[in-house]
């Protein structure tokens, strides 16, 4: 369902208050660039020691495989919390135009169907 004139331009005005606010920004979940290297260290290293791990004990092996599926698990969640931070990071106006079709080229009128 289309926005209404005014539902955009409230839209327009709360996106302009919250590029007017220095705070803002700094205030998204940040992801520390140490834990996100420690946790992709330690899956790799959870996933030769599996496959290595072979050669001398299943039980390893397989202890080695729960600490990466938890370390992958882990992994993702860090990974999603950044994709919504920077899909939230985007202007308004991208998200009023993310459901529309593009039949003409940019800057030209749009005919109404």
């Amino acid at each position: 369902m289309p926005l209404s004139e005014d539902e955009k331009r409230i839209l327009r005005q709360i996106e302009q208050e919250l590029r007017r606010d220095p705070d803002f920004s700094r205030r998204g979940y940040q992801i520390s660039r140490r834990r996100l290297v420690l946790l992709v260290v330690g899956l790799l290293a959870g996933l030769a020691l599996t496959v290595f791990g072979l050669s001398v004990s299943y039980w390893l092996s397989f202890a080695a495989f729960l600490g990466v599926l938890i370390i992958a698990v882990m992994l993702e969640s860090e990974i999603r919390i950044l994709g919504r931070e920077r899909l939230g990071s985007l202007p308004v106006s991208a998200w009023l135009g993310a459901g529309r079709r593009r039949d003409s080229a940019p800057g030209e009128p749009r005919e109404p169907k």
